[in-house]
Formats: C-alpha cells, structure tokens, sequence
C-alpha cells in the first residue's frame, strides 16, 4: 500500500510528464472509440435501413412459402400465432402482409411488380410508410386505393389521381384483375424499392388475389438488433411445424456477409491503430524513465531495493494509463453522442454510393456501451503490458551510468 502512495505522490512532482504520457492513452482511446462509433453505426444504419424499409427484424410464414414463395403458399393468421407474438416482451410492433406479383398496366405500357397488401396503421408503425409519400396521401383502412413507388410510376406514366390496372393471377390460379385509382407516390432511398412496389390496403389485396383472410407473413419488430437473438430464442421454441420464424439476416444473407467483411477490414485499421497507439505510449515511458534515471540511481544507491522501485514504476505507469483511459473514455462519450444526434451527410460519390445500397446518405455513429469500454480496456491493457517495461530497467540499471547522468 505504502508503494501505491509513492507511486501516486510521484505522480504530482511534474505534473507535465503525468498529462504528456497520460495524454497518450487519452487521445488512444478517444480516437479508437470514435472510429469504432462510426464504424458500429454505419452496421447499425444498414441494418435498420432494410428492417424498417422492407424485412422486419423477423418474419412468421409457412415452411412451403419458404422453399416456394407462392400465394398457394400462404396461411390464415390464427388467435394461436398472435397470442405467441402478443406474450413476447421483446416484440414492440407487428403488423401482417400479403405479397405477391402482378402486371401493373397503363394504356400501352405494362411492367412486372410486387404487390403488397398491408394493414396501413401496422404497416406504418414498422416501416414508417407513410413518410415516405412525397405526393398524395396515404393509405387508411380497406382504402381501395393504391401506392406506387415513383421510379414504377415514371416508367408506366401516371401520377395521383390516375388510374392503373393490375392483372395476374391469383388463389389457387384464379384470375386476378382490378382497377385501381393511385392514391399516392412513393419516394424510397433505395432504388430497388422505387423500382417495383405497389402496396394496398390488405382487404383488397385479398380480394384481388381472391385470398380471403390469408397472408404471406408476419413481419415483427424489437427495439434494435441487440434485442433480436433474446426474442428469437423465445419464439423458436414457440412456433412450429408448418409455421417458421427467420430473422433478418437469416432473410438478407448478403447484407451480413457485407458487414462481416467490412468488420475484418475494421479489424485490421484498429490493429494498425493500436499499434500507432502503442509506439506512442511506449516512446513517452521511454522518455520519462530516461529523464529519471539519475534519481532511480540515487534511490537505488541509498538503499532502495530493485523490486520496490520497479514496483513504484509499475504503479506510476498504471496510475497515468488509467486516468488517460478514463478521460478518454469520459471525453469520447459527449463528442461521440452529438455525431450520433447530428449524422455526417454525405456528398458526391459517397452519397451516391449509400443511395444505390438502399442506405441514407449519412455517416452514423453508435452509442452503444461496447464501443467505449472495449476501446478503454484495450488501451488499458497495452499500458500495463508497457508498464513492465519500468520494472524491467529497475533491475537492469547501471548503477554508475545512472549517477552519472
């Protein structure tokens, strides 16, 4: 104890040296937290961009409109399955759809589209939809108006207030036709979306496809990714044959493949990082230790044991790696939760880029916990990784060299 109280006092006889050497561990980990921020929030943003636009978090449908997605393939949601989903306290939102494809038409102009049919206030408390209609209005309860994503709508010529015929084929292959007036246009970021949605109320998607009460999926939602695995736990257990439950990425294989190779390019920008980081805070011990070395040989020479100086050495080393890692970690938390109150727009080829994802053009950044106290951990451990080095020159000390200096 009496070494600690040594190695803290020491601290304070130049305090210059203690907010140099200090300082690099602060600006170590106030840079990896930021950049790992920025990193987990662009995960984070891809994420909720195809959850919130389309997918959900998970999805209920039937093992067959797994291997087949046809409207055959469809089923009648159940009390049974809406109690499971009901009991889920992870579950903040779910909502039912019908999807399938039709010709969607306009005088002598015909395209291939998906149709979806959705309950507008669920729909819209998982994905928002309504703010995305950048003319008209949008849709309301068995409305028998349409909404067509706007690259869909400039390709067959038509705008609010006309009206489009859709044709194809229906509930165990009966016909399916239908005018319908459009009721809104829709403005998506991604370009994949404007190219080929049509969504009506469920009611009379049912009825155009003659599927009375049936639907393709149930599309759930949680709080955030974090809260995902909990809930699928929970569910799988629940649901069964011939029902099934898939998560997001279960559902878009390509994006995690995407962001599991973006996080090994992560990974190695951060060892660089580290290692930057690590020179850094050894050339500053370096510089103390060569600065002190003739007070280490006048304390060695009037009685001081090896061990206790390297001890003393070790303290003084940790004390300034754990007060730089805590002001680095206090420091990054306020300048990290403004970038992730204001996002970064992006412009030209970067912007260009996120758009043709499906991602708003922003750089985000994530407040979640692991982004500062791994960052702070790690610093931390390099410092006393480094800190052994001190223990090391107090047993290796020439004690004429060191008079003498």
């Amino acid at each position: 104890m009496k070494n600690i109280i040594i190695a803290w006092r020491n601290l304070w006889r130049k305090p210059w040296r203690t907010i140099i050497t200090g300082g690099s561990v602060f600006f170590g980990v106030l840079f990896t937290a930021f950049i790992t921020s920025m990193q987990y929030g662009s995960y984070d943003a891809m994420i909720d961009n195809v959850v919130k636009f389309y997918t959900g978090y998970m999805q209920i449908f039937t093992e067959d409109y797994h291997e087949n997605k046809t409207i055959n393939n469809t089923f009648e949601l159940t009390d049974s399955i809406l109690e499971i989903v009901r009991k889920e306290p992870e579950i903040t939102s779910y909502a039912p759809r019908l999807e399938y494809f039709a010709l969607a038409s306009s005088v002598d102009i015909t395209k291939g589209s998906v149709i979806i049919g959705v309950d507008p206030k669920l729909e819209n408390n998982i994905t928002s939809l309504s703010k995305w209609v950048k003319k008209g209005d949008y849709l309301v309860a068995e409305d028998d108006g349409i909404l067509v994503a706007k690259d869909l709508a400039n390709y067959l010529k038509i705008d609010v207030g006309d009206s489009l015929v859709l044709y194809g084929q229906g509930f165990h292959g009966i016909m399916a036709a239908g005018l319908y007036r459009v009721k809104g246009i829709l403005s998506f970021p991604s370009p994949e979306l404007n190219k080929q949605f049509i969504y009506m109320d469920i009611k009379t998607c049912q009825a155009f496809f003659s599927a009375d009460n049936r639907i393709s999926s149930l599309v759930m939602m949680v709080q955030n990714h974090y809260h995902l695995p909990k809930a699928m736990k929970h569910l799988k257990k629940e649901i069964k044959s011939p029902y099934m439950i898939m998560s997001w990425d279960e559902l878009q294989p390509e994006l995690v493949s995407m962001i599991e190779a973006d996080k090994a390019g992560g990974v190695f920008m951060k060892a660089i990082l580290y290692m930057i980081i690590t020179f850094g805070i050894f050339g500053t011990i370096l510089m103390m230790i060569a600065e002190r070395k003739r007070e280490m040989g006048v304390m060695v020479a009037i009685g001081m044991q090896r061990a206790k100086l390297g001890v003393i050495l070790f303290f003084e080393t940790l004390f300034m790696g754990l007060l730089g890692a805590l002001a680095g970690l206090l420091a990054s938390i306020p300048i990290t939760y403004y970038f992730y109150k204001n996002p970064l727009p992006l412009t030209g080829e970067a912007a260009k880029t996120f758009i043709d994802m499906g991602i708003e053009p922003y750089m985000y950044f994530s407040m979640h916990p692991q982004v500062f106290y791994i960052q702070a951990l790690t610093v931390f451990i390099i410092t006393i990784i480094i800190a052994i080095f001190p223990i090391y020159k107090a047993f290796t000390l020439d004690l004429t060299k060191a008079l003498k200096a």
